[in-house]
């Protein structure tokens, strides 16, 4: 195996930074069989395609509840094994191995079984490939398969046949990575949908009931125009995109080798088309889809082409999307489903979702690993609160109004195609005017090269081409507060502040 590391050298291509996730815990019901989660819980099953390949290095590593439940005492091969490493927690021990360039990974895996587990976990491999190769790559059902592919550069016999099977190794951290790569959605975490669903309002209610309150919306039917929906199948997309590369997490790839990739993965965080500039990239894309009617008042549109960034096709297989975020430049959005289905979950501005922590200035956000260990170590407690979040699964012809500000996090149930675009109407403009003058705007603005100056930029556009828009807005905001403060409260109403008692008008 050496060998095929040596012939690959590395490019010489910079690490990207990494987002700042972290592993919780996992809970006891990690320690389960291969068809369920841990304790007899039927509710935890695993995907078809789960059993163990050729290249499979998951089923090397066991929850530690099974060490603590085995029926006869024996020692984790994980304690043997590592050596000095071992007082190295598992989430350190993998960040210091994700600094090795690939041959001194595989040299350290030779060194016992224990370093071989760790040094095998796929995520080390997947951050080599795309840091060396950039997109051409060609998926082999796991990172390190794929490196190792790549390494040979089509010589058989400097591929190993297969991943070494090895038992005895217990880490909750390893296991809990390939769960979620592995793990069916639960029913529970699918069946609550209590987002308003609305079909042929007008645009005036849409501004007076959904707009303006500043609440998520399903809306159904206004896309039923579209030529994307019947169009858009794998093979018009192959045929009008050949040889254009679109943006897939770091690198970029032609959408041939992405789905590609989409068909034989299955890890915890997939790679997710999200491009930005797909309608310049290929015209046709653009000519498939209209703005619908809500949302054509787009006054970033006054920047011409300084605007920042609005509009992106989203490709993705089951169990890619995005992980808890709100709009950038506190805009608001709308996300039409072309193809398959999503699972929202919505929490309003002033509730943050548990197991996520902004930073107090916005800058960043910590937030679990991913997706499904979100739901699995975060969902539940949702039950409990006051506020529990807005939910619904949004499916192919529907489309869902994010309002500005509103936490969100989206899972595709299945493979999917969406286009969602930002926008800034009326109704949210001295928001996102707030936003873009914000001390810090140089990093929380975003989409644009000019970040600094986009306030002032935006602020000259709008009076240039709406003279006294701003300042029309800001009168009727201090009205409409006055007019609030004048209207009596229910205390106001119901107690009679002289006496200190309850007053009743029948």
């Amino acid at each position: 195996m050496p060998g095929a590391f040596h012939a690959l050298l590395p490019l010489h291509r910079k690490r990207k930074s990494k987002q700042r996730r972290t592993r919780n815990k996992p809970k006891n019901h990690l320690a389960g069989g291969s068809g369920s989660g841990a304790g007899g819980d039927p509710s935890f099953h695993l995907k078809g395609s789960a059993s163990a390949s050729s290249h499979d290095i998951g089923c090397l590593v066991e929850p530690l509840g099974n060490l603590l439940l085995a029926a006869s005492p024996r020692a984790n091969l994980r304690d043997a094994g590592l050596g000095a490493l071992r007082p190295l927690p598992d989430e350190l021990l993998l960040d210091v191995l994700d600094l090795l360039p690939a041959r001194d990974l595989a040299a350290l895996s030779v060194a016992s079984k224990a370093l071989y587990v760790v040094a095998a976990h796929d995520p080390l491999w997947r951050a080599l490939v795309l840091d060396e190769l950039g997109g051409a790559f060609d998926f082999a059902g796991s990172w390190r398969a794929t490196y190792i592919s790549a390494a040979s550069r089509g010589q058989p016999h400097l591929v190993p046949p297969r991943a070494l099977r090895i038992n005895g190794f217990y880490s909750d951290y390893l296991f809990q990575s390939w769960l979620c790569a592995n793990m069916e959605m639960r029913h529970e975490w699918l069946a609550r949908d209590n987002i308003e669903r609305r079909r042929g309002i007008s645009v005036e209610q849409f501004i007076a009931e959904v707009e303006e309150p500043n609440r998520p919306v399903l809306l159904e039917g206004c896309i039923d125009g579209w030529p994307a929906l019947q169009k858009w199948s794998r093979e018009y997309l192959f045929e009008i995109s050949a040889g254009k590369e679109f943006a897939v997490g770091p690198v970029s790839m032609t959408l041939e080798r992405y789905f590609r990739y989409a068909d034989n993965v299955q890890e915890e965080r997939p790679l997710y088309l999200f491009d930005a500039k797909f309608a310049e990239k290929v015209p046709e894309l653009g000519r498939d889809y209209d703005v619908p009617v809500y949302f054509r008042e787009d006054l970033f549109n006054v920047l011409g082409e300084e605007r920042p960034d609005y509009r992106w096709v989203i490709i993705g297989p089951a169990g890619s999307g995005s992980s808890f975020h709100v709009d950038p430049n506190s805009t608001s959005a709308w996300n039409a489903i072309i193809k398959g289905a999503k699972k929202w979950v919505m929490f309003p501005p002033e509730v943050v979702p548990p197991g996520v922590h902004p930073s107090a200035d916005g800058a960043e956000v910590t937030s679990p690993v991913s997706i499904m260990e979100w739901f699995m170590n975060f969902y539940g407690a949702c039950k409990t609160w006051e506020k529990r979040p807005i939910e619904c699964v949004c499916r192919a012809g529907e489309v869902v109004f994010v309002p500005n500000g509103w936490w969100h996090l989206v899972i595709n149930l299945e493979e999917s195609i969406a286009i969602t675009q930002n926008y800034v109407s009326r109704r949210n403009l001295l928001n996102v005017l707030d936003f873009l003058k914000k001390p810090n705007a140089s990093e929380l603005v975003s989409g644009t090269k000019d970040r600094v100056n986009l306030h002032d930029k935006f602020c000259g556009a709008l009076e240039a081409a709406h003279p006294g828009m701003i300042n029309q807005l800001k009168l009727e905001v201090q009205q409409k507060a006055t007019a609030r403060k004048k209207k009596a409260s229910f205390w106001d109403s119901a107690v009679d502040a002289k006496s200190g008692g309850f007053k009743f008008s029948f």
